[in-house]
């Protein structure tokens, strides 16, 4: 369902029972009403009092004509819901508008609205309606929000119905719900040189293809504005009209954000856990680069990508515009929904950077290569190592358990994780501490100052 179209919730078939079902909805009231009326009837009977039967029957019948007006009210009111934006940053807020309408000749009694929401998005929004004239309308709207990423449900929206003595009380559950995506916070991130870019970040990421010389020369014809440097005599002379070389076509310039999901290497839960850090980071980068004009997809230790498709993965052609937004759209529902994998090692990501449909753009290739990455052993860092070759540029942010869960770091011996930066230095990457507290745009800045296969400690000191 597009942003702000609304999902009907009205026209479905009647309820499985019909009028049978309806009886149920006798409040402790109207069941009283036909219990008092069948005694008074029966007593009438016995005593011979007419007037006492006229009583009876009254009691006795006032609560099903009840249930005979509502049955049928319940299924003339339609309802509809307008959820705006449907797609929502942790945090931010969305917009729910919900509209009743009568479409029956009589007025409706008392209606009671109810739409069934996650509790994480907050409390069961409720509304009391009061009397809605045939053909009339009413909208009541409420706010969802939510710190944690996910997808929800909202709905279906149920409607209570009641009759003005409170004999009765009908629901209708429409069947129509819309689907709330919260995506990771993403922060702005500044405009920095990092090794992978052709010709300068910030500056103009895309690269051009270079004429090898005549030979490969594809002319076109003269156009009225074309710079008369750009003629092909040769062409020119060979077809008997004026020819001049092509433009050099743009080839946008690809990147990777790989994440490492392994539950073994992270520790804790919630908006402030590590894991979240590294998820925000990665909607980050992939965000920034996207609009640098980059190429770019998502990877994650268990070599998914997205989005998927030919070309390992990566958004597609030169065009970008709509493309490169469907594509980051794409990216972002899965880190709305990326959770912890039970995987022991990276050698999944590794294969799909090494292979030829998934490598960071063949043989030569300027790609760049960031990575998000939780604890790592003398494997894993030695595997992350060996993805730093089929990268021109590659920038490791680095997050350790323990400083994250709050223990103090060893002071006796150098920390593991200092001696895994330094290899992972060694081996050509950029790579940088992330402790708890730091902005990701400070590492971000830092990453771009740093000379290549070197990074500071990032507030590890």
């Amino acid at each position: 369902m597009s942003a702000g179209a609304p999902s009907g919730a009205g026209g479905e078939g009647r309820p499985a029972g019909g009028l049978r079902s309806s009886l149920s909805g006798l409040t402790t009231r109207g069941r009283s009403f036909v219990a008092a009326g069948i005694a008074a009837a029966v007593c009438a009977y016995v005593l011979g009092q007419e007037e006492l039967l006229r009583v009876g029957l009254l009691l006795a019948a006032l609560p099903l004509i009840c249930v005979l007006a509502l049955h049928r009210t319940r299924h003339r009111v339609t309802g509809s819901r307008r959820l705006t934006p449907t797609r929502v940053s942790a945090g931010g807020e969305a917009r729910v508008q919900l509209r009743m309408d009568n479409t029956s000749r009589v007025p409706t009694g008392l209606l009671m609205l109810q739409d069934r929401v996650p509790y994480v998005l907050g409390p069961r929004p409720r509304f009391v309606l009061d009397r809605v004239e045939p053909g009339g309308r009413r909208e009541v709207s409420y706010r969802v929000r939510s710190d944690l990423r996910g997808r929800y449900p909202l709905g279906p929206l149920q409607l209570r119905l009641s009759d003005p003595f409170g004999l009765v009380e009908l629901t209708r559950s429409f069947s129509a719900y819309d689907t709330l995506t919260v995506i990771p916070r993403t922060e702005a991130l500044p405009a920095v040189r990092l090794t992978g870019d052709s010709s300068g970040y910030g500056d103009g990421s895309r690269r051009s293809l270079a004429l090898s010389g005549d030979d490969d020369v594809i002319p076109r014809g003269y156009r009225r504005g074309d710079d008369l440097r750009r003629v092909h005599w040769r062409s020119t002379a060979r077809y008997g009209e004026l020819m001049v070389r092509r433009e050099e076509q743009p080839q946008r310039s690809r990147a990777t954000v790989l994440l490492d999901t392994r539950r073994l290497a992270f520790e804790g839960a919630g908006p402030d856990s590590a894991f979240e850090w590294a998820v925000s980071g990665a909607a980050s980068t992939l965000t920034h680069l996207l609009e640098q004009g980059f190429s770019v997809r998502l990877l994650t230790d268990t070599g998914d990508s997205a989005p998927g498709g030919e070309g390992g993965g990566f958004n597609g052609s030169s065009s970008g515009g709509q493309e490169s937004a469907v594509a980051a759209g794409l990216m972002m529902d899965t880190l709305a929904v990326v959770g912890h994998s039970d995987g022991a090692g990276l050698s999944r990501a590794h294969d799909a950077i090494r292979g030829a449909g998934g490598a960071l753009g063949g043989a030569g290739s300027d790609g760049l290569l960031v990575g998000f990455f939780g604890d790592l052993d003398d494997v894993q860092t030695e595997l992350v190592a060996k993805m730093r070759q089929r990268a021109a540029g590659a920038v490791a942010f680095v997050l350790d358990s323990e400083t994250w869960a709050g223990r103090p770091v060893r002071e006796t011996a150098p920390p593991p994780l200092q001696e895994r930066l330094r290899r992972l230095r060694d081996a050509g990457w950029t790579a940088l501490a992330a402790p708890p507290g730091v902005a990701f745009g400070e590492l971000w800045r830092q990453a771009g100052n740093a000379p290549l296969g070197t990074g500071t400690s990032g507030g590890w000191g």
